[in-house]
C-alpha cells in the first residue's frame, strides 16, 4: 500500500511533537564508525541520506534507531552485525584458478569482479589474495560481521499519510 506524505506540523508550522515512525520519509546525517574508531562513511560532507522507514534498502539497525527521533535530535547507536550487514560467512570465500579469469583482465587485491554461479545468478566478489596460479575472492559485504557505531542526526521528516479509521 502506497502512503502519501502530509505536510509537517500544525498550521503554525510547529513540528516539535512529531516523531519518526515506520512509513515516514526521513533525512539524516550520520557518521558510521567501526570498533577501531575508523570512519567508514559519513554524510556530513554531502547531502543527507533520505529513506522511508521500513523499506529494505537501509540496514534494519539504522531504521530502528531513527524511529522515535525528532527533527534536530542527535543520538549514537551501536548496531550489531545481525542488524547491519549480517554475519561473515567463510563459505563465501573461494580460491579459484587464474585460468578462469579472462585473458588481459588485470586483477589485484581490492579488484571487484562479477561472477556467475552454477545456477546462473550473478554476484560481486572482491579479490583478497593474488597468487601465481590462483586468486582468492570474498563475496561477503565489506562490513559483514562488523559492529557499527552510528552517530545520527535527524534533519528532516515528512509524515506518511495514514488512513483514518
Amino acid at each position: 500500500m502506497d502512503t502519501e506524505k502530509e505536510p509537517l506540523g500544525s498550521p503554525s508550522g510547529d513540528s516539535v511533537d512529531l516523531v519518526a515512525e515506520p512509513g515516514d520519509h526521513v533525512r539524516i546525517h550520520y557518521i558510521c564508525r567501526l570498533d577501531d574508531g575508523t570512519v567508514f562513511a559519513t554524510t556530513y560532507n554531502k547531502e543527507p541520506l533520505e529513506f522511508v522507514i521500513g523499506t529494505t534498502r537501509i540496514i534494519p539497525g539504522l531504521q530502528e534507531a531513527v524511529v522515535g527521533m525528532r527533527v534536530g535530535e542527535k543520538k549514537t547507536q551501536v548496531i550489531p552485525p545481525e542488524k547491519a550487514y549480517g554475519p561473515y560467512h567463510e563459505e563465501m570465500v573461494a580460491t579459484i584458478d587464474r585460468s578462469l579469469i579472462p585473458p588481459g583482465l588485470e586483477v589485484q587485491v581490492g579488484t571487484c569482479l562479477r561472477v556467475e554461479h552454477a545456477d546462473g545468478h550473478l554476484s560481486d566478489v572482491i579479490v583478497t589474495e593474488v597468487g601465481t596460479e590462483t586468486i582468492t575472492v570474498d563475496g561477503n559485504h565489506p562490513l559483514a560481521g562488523k559492529r557499527l557505531t552510528m552517530e545520527i542526526q535527524l534533519v528532516g521528516l515528512e509524515k506518511a499519510r495514514r488512513p483514518h479509521r
